[in-house]
């Protein structure tokens, strides 16, 4: 049969052409059919799986082999009880809490400690232990009993949700006027309502990011229909990702923790919207040219399609990389990225080309375009290149010389605040200002060091060390005296109402606080003057730990060894080794992309400063986030896994427009010189892309609406850099790059040499 006009027969395609090409075929022709068995599939996933939300782990971040939680439990074998407790009821009055509501604090506590003492643990609470901010108090800020903290024991086996509900409990019966209940705090609370946040806000979020999607498609291609089409995709891509993630989970056994939803809802419909787009653009040229409305559909599908393809499996291999991290919450993440995006990727070459073909030019009612067969819609790109500002600017070598200059330079500056950014965790005031958990906990902090909430553990071991009184009361003193350490409890000074628990406590268990049984260990409860889940908490402990052994010379305990337990030091132990799994992943992800990048591209030396210029643009990112929040907001610092996880989908993100942008202009200059090639794709390209990373970013942007810190950072940091990559990068260093490199870029490959039949039919047509 011949071949339609204007098109070469399938058998002169390169191999992978013809299986696009057939693979366009197929879909078009049996669109239908298509598209009843992605209804069937997602039906099937709706009734048959799990979603995300019954299988998410919450919010914890930590594992069971993390340092200070291994502490924590050595802590509790070697001492009968775990001294430290994450929740706490708050009591607080400005003027001074009257004797009988300090009276009251105390006697409901002894109630739940002595039915404990005397029938042993029953139901979820299990001691209390109230401390007021009376004069003298090694814990007190103000000193003026204006403040009561009961800090409760739960049952350990109890989860999150259970210790805040026993705690709420708790404070229900202080029910008195005079006795100014603030309410229920602590580091445990505070990761339950960042939970019931994102959890509140997530609908919110699904909403924004579809109607800013469907107002940018309709602007763009002037079209009621072509929002429609995308959001369907993304809609389908979402419901499938959301069933295939939770399934995964149980599944596999991986964690899929809280903080996954709204980056799975922002990242599949932000790239199956951008996938929507590269097929919605090219079928829009070849209507524009003329074509029938299937041939349209198919000639589209039959180029974009490698693209897509290539592109989605390299943002899944992307995020996937973070699977090699140590830290718990990275390997988390990296599954549950992964199969979203392949999720979107099936929606996108699937659904998409079906409903394109369904369509047809219905697809951008109400405009129109020229009846089918007036102008010869062939795959060879109109033969006059089209002019663009950029391309006139790059056109000449040394001119893109100066632009890449200018433009690197740019991204180095706004990188530079990056240097200085902090660590946090999850502190409270990641919480709204009006948020209860956070009310509380700055109640808390206008009484007592702002770290009484949850004190650091510092475990000290070595043979016969409690024998020697004068060591211990010197070193207590010498972690007094460390910066940011407001207080300190140990074995040389024991405070009344710890002596009293400890005294209930031998009745029940042979529990010591601060001593060990056999006198071989001794524990001090270091509080800080910053919130324990803070930035500041993190580096005070951070120098702490540094000083110690020095200051276990000068108390005259050299040879000990040290352990740290507690939320500042679980935080700590997190940033660590986020820390040290940045070079690990960065690693992997740059071998991942830079694998596949130059698998598609045929070339070394093009991929080397593609992957070089997203990793600026991710630095230039993370640089105007740290200065955002750091500086304008004056935040004490970012949480640690923003950065983080920031950066490897912005660089994955990145290899997905570096195939699309380069890709083009790869194959247009099979037939052209690379100048030409340049002035013909960078316009085209530019367009596609800058409406896809709108439409990325402007999903990315309602994750911060989500009142909790460490979303409103990922948010801005994923907008941000998305348009930096965009805008700048593809748009103005990429062109520049490849005029200044020239055809080496294309080393070793000879892509970007034009075969001389092809150039010289190129020519004659165009003179």
């Amino acid at each position: 049969m011949a071949a339609e006009p204007g098109r070469p027969r399938l058998a002169a395609l390169p191999r992978p052409r013809r299986l696009a090409a057939g693979y366009a075929w197929a879909v078009v022709t049996f669109r239908w059919l298509v598209l009843a068995a992605v209804a069937a599939g997602t039906y099937l996933a709706v009734t048959g799986l799990p979603s995300l939300g019954a299988s998410a782990g919450g919010l914890a971040i930590a594992g069971v082999d993390e340092p200070a939680v291994q502490a924590q439990a050595e802590s509790v074998r070697r001492f009968g009880l775990p001294l430290l407790t994450r929740t706490a009821v708050v009591q607080h009055d400005p003027d001074g809490l009257s004797v009988y509501a300090q009276a009251r604090a105390v006697l409901r506590a002894l109630e739940v400690d002595k039915r404990t003492v005397v029938g042993g643990p029953s139901g979820g609470l299990l001691l209390a232990l109230p401390v007021l901010n009376a004069p003298g108090s090694a814990l007190a800020g103000s000193g003026a009993s204006t403040t009561a903290i009961t800090y409760l024991y739960a049952d350990p086996g109890a989860n999150f949700g259970e210790q805040v509900r026993i705690a709420e409990e708790y404070a229900a019966s202080i029910d008195r006027p005079d006795d100014h209940l603030v309410g229920v705090t602590g580091t445990i609370p505070v990761q339950v309502e960042q939970g019931e946040l994102v959890q509140e806000w997530l609908p919110w979020v699904e909403l924004g990011a579809v109607l800013a999607i469907a107002l940018i498609i309709g602007l763009t291609f002037r079209s009621v229909l072509a929002p429609a089409v995308t959001l369907v995709a993304a809609g389908g891509g979402y419901v499938l990702a959301d069933r295939m993630v939770g399934y995964s989970a149980q599944l596999i056994g991986f964690s899929a923790p809280g903080q996954l939803q709204p980056v799975l809802v922002a990242l599949v419909l932000g790239i199956t919207t951008d996938y929507a787009i590269f097929f919605l653009s090219g079928l829009e040229g070849r209507l524009r040219d003329g074509a029938s409305a299937k041939r349209a559909a198919r000639d589209a599908v039959a180029e974009y399609l490698p693209t897509v393809l290539v592109a989605g499996l390299t943002v899944a291999a992307g995020v996937l990389a973070l699977s090699v991290a140590q830290t718990g919450i990275f390997k988390a993440f990296g599954p549950g990225l992964a199969i979203t995006v392949f999720a979107g990727l099936v929606v996108s070459v699937t659904l998409v080309p079906a409903l394109l073909a369904i369509f047809g030019r219905w697809v951008f009612w109400p405009r129109r375009f020229p009846s089918a067969g007036s102008v010869d819609a062939g795959l060879v790109p109109p033969q006059r290149p089209r002019s663009s500002l950029v391309v006139r600017l790059v056109a000449r070598r040394w001119r893109a010389g100066v632009v890449a200059a200018v433009v690197a330079g740019v991204l180095v500056m706004a990188a530079a605040p990056l240097v200085w950014v902090n660590d946090a965790v999850a502190p409270a005031s990641s919480l709204p200002s009006d948020n209860p958990v956070r009310v509380a906990a700055e109640a808390a902090a206008e009484g007592f060091a702002k770290g009484a909430l949850s004190p650091t553990s510092v475990i000290v071991s070595k043979p016969g060390i409690a024998a020697d009184a004068a060591s211990l009361a010197e070193l207590q003193r010498l972690l007094e005296a460390q910066p940011g350490v407001a207080g300190v409890l140990g074995p040389a000074s024991v405070p009344d109402p710890l002596r009293l628990l400890e005294s209930r406590l031998s009745q029940l268990v042979q529990a010591q606080l601060f001593i060990g049984p056999g006198g071989d260990t001794v524990r001090y409860l270091v509080v800080f003057d910053a919130d324990p889940l803070g930035a500041s908490a993190v580096d005070d402990l951070r120098a702490l730990r540094d000083q110690v052994p020095e200051l276990l010379v000068g108390a005259g305990m050299a040879g000990s060894t040290v352990a740290y337990a507690g939320d500042t030091a679980l935080g700590l132990s997190l940033a660590d080794s986020a820390r040290a799994d940045i070079g690990r992943v960065a690693l992997a992800v740059a071998l991942v992309d830079l694998f596949l990048l130059v698998l598609f591209l045929r070339a070394l030396v093009a991929p080397l400063y593609l992957l070089a210029s997203s990793f600026l643009a991710v630095a230039a990112a993370m640089g105007l986030t740290t200065l955002f929040f750091q500086g304008a907001l004056d935040q004490d610092g970012l949480v640690f896994y923003v950065p983080f996880a920031a950066g490897v989908l912005l660089v994955s993100l990145g290899s997905d427009y570096n195939i699309f942008s380069v890709g083009h202009i790869w194959d247009v200059a099979r037939t052209r010189p690379l100048p030409d090639a340049l002035a013909y794709a960078v316009p085209r390209t530019n367009r596609a892309i800058g409406v896809a990373g709108i439409a990325l970013a402007a999903s990315f942007a309602f994750v911060a609406l989500i009142p909790v810190a460490p979303f409103q950072e990922l948010g801005f940091a994923m907008a941000v850099g998305v348009l930096l990559d965009v805008f700048v990068v593809r748009a103005l260093l990429v062109p520049a790059m490849i005029s200044l490199v020239g055809r080496t870029s294309g080393w070793p490959g000879r892509r970007l040499r034009p075969r001389p039949a092809a150039l010289s039919d190129a020519v004659a047509r165009s003179g």
